[in-house]
């Protein structure tokens, strides 16, 4: 329901006065007549120019229509798009109450401030059946409205469902980007991407960038301040992606920025520096990847941790039989930083080379010790900055965002 302002009865007062016409969605109330009646002694001498005269005269009676009230829906239809957004609006008479309802639920909206239109704030549901009720006009000029109509049906096929992290209540680090996964391509990203919209607390600028058709990141032009309280709303339930395709629902989501944890990798001193807030916590000695395994550099974020994970060689493209062939079984305090399979994680078999070579095939060795002490300060979005070698980090090798410049980053919006 929604209420008009009181600042209409004056506007509502003087409608009933003029002459205003019933549309064509209007109840069949009955309407209301006014009778203007004359007066005697006015001030122009009429009583002394009309000798005999009463002095005073009947205007006859006077219909007065009722408001108007009309939608962009027809009354019937059985194909409205799912993207429509209902608007009601009313002619000779304010809007005083506007439901549109469904056994999938009402559907919000707001009467504008000069009470003319009223326009919903919700896209609608697929085969549903809605039903418009409106009010407009006071007294004898009231009217009335009722219609009815249904939405087109769809299939799974023709709506994409977006998938959002970080996760709701997750405190995460502050390299997390905003990953936004759609199950089918949106081909019209401007349109969705104006119903996507990150705030934070305290305020922090930013930008999406999309990566595919399926995918897009938003993330600050810096790391994220620590403490932040970051919403998401992705508002595209309804919203046209392109291609007969609809957006299937709406997600928000609110996550915490935890401690600036920050971890510097050195692949040519073979240490890691672990900070905090600013603070220098522990050097760790590590190896990262030998010769035709090199690791990346660039900034790289932490996406997923296992406590226990079996690495297989062949998941990366090293076939059985290889002579760099291996499958551990039970590699401890694994944290992953690539798509392409790096990972931080203890590797005992290697302690004797940490601190002094690599000899790793990509991933960064430690100690399990020291693993085990990294893994329970670390959370997904803590930020690795690699360095020491000649293969740099690509943007899209997981959370590569902070890969290209912020400018290069806010280019990628659709809406740039």
């Amino acid at each position: 329901m929604s209420v008009r302002p009181s600042a209409r009865v004056a506007a509502a007062a003087l409608a009933a006065v003029l002459g205003l016409s019933l549309a064509a969605c209007s109840s069949d109330d009955s309407g209301s007549e006014a009778a203007a009646n004359g007066s005697t002694g006015s001030g122009n001498g009429t009583d002394a120019g009309n000798a005999g005269s009463d002095g005073g005269s009947n205007a006859p009676a006077v219909d007065t229509p009722r408001a108007t009230i009309t939608s962009n829906v027809k009354r019937g239809a059985s194909d409205v798009a799912v993207s429509t957004l209902v608007s009601v609006s009313a002619k000779g008479g304010l809007l005083d109450d506007v439901k549109v309802t469904s056994e999938a639920g009402d559907v919000a909206g707001a009467i504008a401030d000069d009470g003319a239109t009223w326009t919903a704030t919700d896209r609608l549901e697929p085969g549903t059946k809605y039903t418009v009720t409106a009010r407009a006009g006071e007294g004898d000029t009231a009217a009335r409205s009722r219609l009815s109509f249904t939405t087109a049906d769809l299939s799974l096929d023709q709506q994409t469902y977006p998938s959002v992290a970080p996760l709701q209540g997750e405190t995460v680090g502050v390299g997390m980007p905003v990953v936004v996964t759609f199950d089918l391509p949106v081909t019209d990203k401007a349109a969705f991407e104006k119903q996507m919209k990150v705030t934070s607390t305290p305020a922090q600028a930013g930008s999406w960038y999309w990566l595919n058709d399926t995918t897009a990141h938003w993330r600050p032009k810096s790391y994220w301040q620590p403490g932040t309280e970051v919403s998401v709303d992705v508002d595209v339930n309804g919203v046209e992606a392109g291609n007969g395709i609809y957006g299937q629902e709406n997600r928000e989501v609110d996550f915490q920025v935890g401690d600036a944890h920050i971890y510097k990798v050195n692949a040519k001193s073979h240490q890691m520096q672990v900070y905090s807030n600013g603070d220098l916590l522990r050097t760790i000695p590590i190896t990262t990847g030998k010769p035709g395994f090199t690791t990346r550099s660039g900034v790289k974020v932490i996406m997923e941790k296992f406590d226990s994970k079996r690495m297989n060689s062949e998941t990366v493209g090293i076939p059985q039989g290889s002579a760099e062939a291996y499958d551990i079984n039970n590699v401890q305090w694994a944290m992953r930083v690539t798509n392409s399979g790096e990972f931080i994680h203890a590797a005992p078999w290697s302690v004797g080379s940490q601190g002094y070579a690599n000899v790793s095939h990509g991933c960064t060795g430690l100690s399990t010790d020291n693993a085990a002490w990294l893994y329970a300060m670390s959370r997904r979005g803590d930020v690795v900055e690699y360095t020491g070698t000649d293969r740099p980090m690509t943007f899209d090798n997981g959370y590569g965002d902070w890969n290209k410049s912020f400018k290069d980053y806010r280019a990628g919006s659709a809406l740039a």
